[in-house]
């Protein structure tokens, strides 16, 4: 069963529970909440401490008694009533109460490529428990084209990468709906993971959570000076003494060790392309690959494609708000009318 435009265009607002973020748009609003997926509750009385970046700063970093948790996991909602605690306070007052005085409150909601019935049924119960009366669902990977300005509605090939903390979409698509797809458990997190255990093992330090991400901004440097490799000082705890210490890594050496996890990604590029008629495959040729989601930004990610297949790769303008905003653009009602293939609820 799929949804019409029409259908979403009723809709009075547009949630993508991602495994990293959340975010909210409003019709007529624009995007109101873009904010880590993540809670600190009080484990001795269950009160909700934090939410969001404030949450997310105290990983790692609180005493016993309190607990930092993600409700979202894979893109799927794993503590329905977690999220929408957290919903009700990203939201705030003033837009809870706004969306309240909707007579009959639709929502909108992205999920990943082949969800399971447990987890389309997980987020239309969160959005249900803030006050919809109905929620359509709608595949991450055509809401994302949108949001990147692809011509889905086109009869020619538009390949998209969704780039997501816990997994990576991959689709080819045609006259709005998905010719081909394919998903691989391997996102931004097995990269951290990556960067975390090549530092254990070859240098034998613990790296802090809230390291991994500014050690992947310095990778962004291609590597090599006219004076030598680029290095950068990473600060953590020895394994051995427990005491902290820093060491200069080379960064070169880390963007190797982060590309392992990443094999896995060509492996299901490849796959869509083998199974992608040879017409499509053909437009790719010219039109290439494009990439959205936070996870895009890992330096040299896009060069490793390109070398890989052969065909053009491309960033979108703001590839971590395309999927929410391809959602918003068809409550507005901004794209050409078809028939999309999203999920029913």
């Amino acid at each position: 069963m799929t949804v019409s435009l029409e259908q979403l265009r009723r809709c009075h607002v547009a949630v993508d529970l991602g495994a990293a973020r959340t975010r909210v748009y409003v019709k007529g609003a624009g995007l109101v909440v873009d904010q880590p997926s993540v809670a600190a509750v009080n484990t001795r009385t269950g009160a909700l401490i934090a939410v969001g970046e404030f949450a997310e700063q105290m990983t790692g970093r609180t005493p016993s008694y309190i607990r930092v948790v993600r409700p979202v996991s894979g893109g799927t909602v794993v503590d329905i009533d977690m999220a929408q605690r957290m919903l009700r306070h990203l939201l705030g007052d003033k837009m809870r109460r706004a969306l309240r005085r909707k007579p009959r409150l639709r929502a909108a909601a992205c999920t990943p490529h082949e969800a399971d019935p447990l987890a389309q049924r997980a987020t239309i119960e969160t959005l249900v428990g803030l006050g919809a009366r109905r929620v359509e669902l709608v595949d991450t990977l055509i809401a994302a084209a949108v949001g990147c300005g692809l011509p889905v509605e086109r009869p020619e090939a538009s390949m998209i990468m969704v780039c997501g903390a816990a997994a990576t979409q991959v689709a080819v698509l045609s006259l709005g709906s998905i010719v081909t797809a394919e998903r691989i458990p391997v996102g931004g997190e097995a990269v951290d993971r990556a960067i975390v255990q090549h530092l254990r093992h070859e240098h034998e330090l613990l790296l802090p959570s809230q390291s991994v991400r500014p050690l992947q901004i310095a990778l962004s440097d291609n590597g090599l000076t006219p004076q030598g490799p680029v290095t950068t000082e990473i600060h953590g705890r020895d394994v051995a003494t427990g005491l902290a210490r820093s060491v200069r890594v080379d960064t070169a050496t880390m963007r190797d060790a982060i590309h392992t996890p990443l094999l896995a990604v060509l492996d299901g590029i490849g796959k869509v392309l083998r199974e992608c008629p040879p017409d499509l495959v053909a437009d790719l040729a010219d039109r290439g690959i494009m990439m959205v989601g936070g996870t895009a930004l890992l330096p040299g990610l896009d060069q490793m494609l390109r070398d890989a297949t052969g065909v053009p790769v491309h960033i979108a303008e703001r590839p971590d708000v395309c999927a929410v905003q391809g959602l918003g653009a068809m409550l507005e009602g901004q794209i050409a009318p078809l028939v999309l293939n999203p999920l029913a609820a």
